[in-house]
């Protein structure tokens, strides 16, 4: 188990009563060293540095990841996690309630975007606790909520090319009330979307996660293809 961000370690040493080891990744020296000084050496292993960074993939493959996650970075590190979500076996952590409602929305929501698509895609997410800022001492501005992830067994369909779908589900959120046909005309045209039964009018937030991936394969293999004339 690895925890993001310990800070004092109010959830580290509670997490240890019941663990035989715990791994924690800490940004702050100082907070870092207090956690060091107050041990247990033997089973709590304590790594300086940037979540954003780390290779969570030294866990092992059969990871699990908690944490109060920096409210400020907290989509970058979900991103970061998904690098390695063959590894891991779940993750529990408490997010700002709107990051959270963008998780688990449904096509057609305003919430519903990129990050909605790129997680769901390779995680099942659930929201397990709503948490109000009166919760919390000194209290935030904000509303949490308290999340899980697990990976999928198999996901919606299989991606052809990983990097590609990423950019075409950028492409589609980049400017939200611009068409699909307008959205990702870089990479693919009319013909791509109607291949894959997607009216060129629609925009990217009534898509299904399944839709996504059958238009980025489609694109990919058109590109493919053009690249292959052209050698």
């Amino acid at each position: 188990m690895i925890e993001i961000g310990p800070g004092h370690g109010v959830m580290t040493y509670a997490l240890l009563d019941c663990l035989e080891r715990l791994d924690v990744v800490e940004i702050d020296r100082d907070l870092a060293a207090e956690l060091v000084r107050n041990g247990p050496p033997e089973r709590l292993h304590v790594h300086v540095g940037d979540a954003l960074k780390y290779d969570f993939s030294t866990g092992g493959d059969r990871l699990r990841v908690v944490g109060n996650l920096p409210y400020n970075i907290s989509s970058p590190l979900l991103f970061h996690l998904l690098d390695y979500s063959s590894h891991i076996l779940d993750i529990h952590v408490m997010l700002q309630k709107e990051v959270v409602d963008r998780m688990v929305a449904a096509p057609g929501d305003s919430a519903y975007g990129r990050l909605t698509v790129m997680l769901g895609y390779r995680f099942e997410i659930e929201r397990l606790i709503r948490v109000p800022a009166g919760a919390f001492r000194p209290q935030p501005k904000v509303e949490s909520a308290f999340a899980r992830l697990r990976p999928r067994s198999a996901p919606p369909l299989k991606l052809l090319d990983n990097g590609f779908f990423a950019r075409v589900v950028s492409l589609a959120f980049g400017q939200r009330r611009k068409t699909l046909r307008n959205a990702i005309a870089p990479i693919a045209g009319d013909e791509v979307l109607r291949s894959v039964g997607i009216d060129p009018q629609a925009r990217g937030e009534t898509l299904s996660i399944e839709q996504f991936v059958r238009l980025a394969n489609a694109a990919y293999q058109v590109h493919r293809a053009d690249d292959q004339s052209l050698r």
